[in-house]
């Protein structure tokens, strides 16, 4: 294929912009702001899941609280019934009978408020805990939340250079043959990267092989409009002063 020779220049600069283009795609993909993200939204989940946990148990707690203090009601309610029949001039047998059930009915009163002291304590054990997680978690919000707005700042600065690169590319792009245009295009997608490496110092930038003996005397002898291909990348090598040749 024969091109012109500084029509062939210009696949440098497109190569140039396509390197930058590939830079910027793999910096978005592996900003360190997006690990950040994720390790906050990880850290926000499990703290959701300590609060749920602390919720659940600050409920169970105020409801066995709960029908601890009505039973400790029932009981009083009882030792009152009780010691009302005997001011009430109960018989002398009723009164034995009664002040035994007196005597049970404070004993089991007496169980159920230590139980409720017991109780209490635990329950401040677990709001403690529940007032940790949830200030774990309005924490780890805020984490969540500045390492989104620090994504989304890295993210648009990238997609701004995008634009300027895609819109160097394309001026380029403009001034380059259609034929030879079409050829730098199908050589980048195979080789994934770039269409045309610089033949440097005897070398094609695009893959570093060095090239020596005929294969060097080939491309040095080669017409300038001539489009050279590296045998081992396929880039399209292209030559000037600096080529070694």
């Amino acid at each position: 294929m024969q091109a012109d020779h500084f029509d062939q220049q210009k696949l440098l600069a497109l190569a140039a912009e396509d390197v930058a283009l590939a830079q910027l795609a793999h910096r978005a993909r592996t900003l360190p702001e997006l690990a950040a993200v994720e390790a906050a939204q990880e850290a926000q989940r499990t703290l959701a899941d300590d609060v749920v946990r602390a919720e659940t148990e600050v409920r169970d707690l105020d409801r066995e609280q709960k029908r601890l203090e009505a039973d400790v009601d029932t009981v009083r309610q009882r030792e009152a019934r009780d010691q009302a029949r005997i001011d009430g001039g109960a018989t002398a047998k009723e009164i034995t009978g009664l002040q035994h059930e007196l005597e049970s009915l404070k004993r089991r009163q007496s169980d159920l408020e230590d139980q409720v002291l017991e109780l209490m304590e635990r329950r401040e054990t677990a709001d403690a805990a529940l007032a940790t997680a949830q200030g774990g978690l309005a924490g780890a919000q805020a984490d969540q939340e500045r390492a989104e707005q620090q994504r989304d700042a890295a993210l648009a600065d990238i997609a701004d250079a995008t634009s300027r690169h895609q819109a160097t590319r394309a001026e380029i792009a403009g001034t380059v043959p259609s034929d030879l245009l079409k050829l730098y295009d199908r050589v980048a997608q195979q080789t994934g990267s770039t269409g045309a490496a610089h033949l440097r110092a005897g070398r094609c930038e695009g893959c570093r092989i060095e090239f020596y003996g005929t294969e060097l005397a080939t491309y040095r002898n080669a017409d300038p409009h001539t489009v050279l291909r590296c045998e081992n990348c396929g880039r399209i090598l292209v030559r000037n002063a600096e080529s070694g040749l």
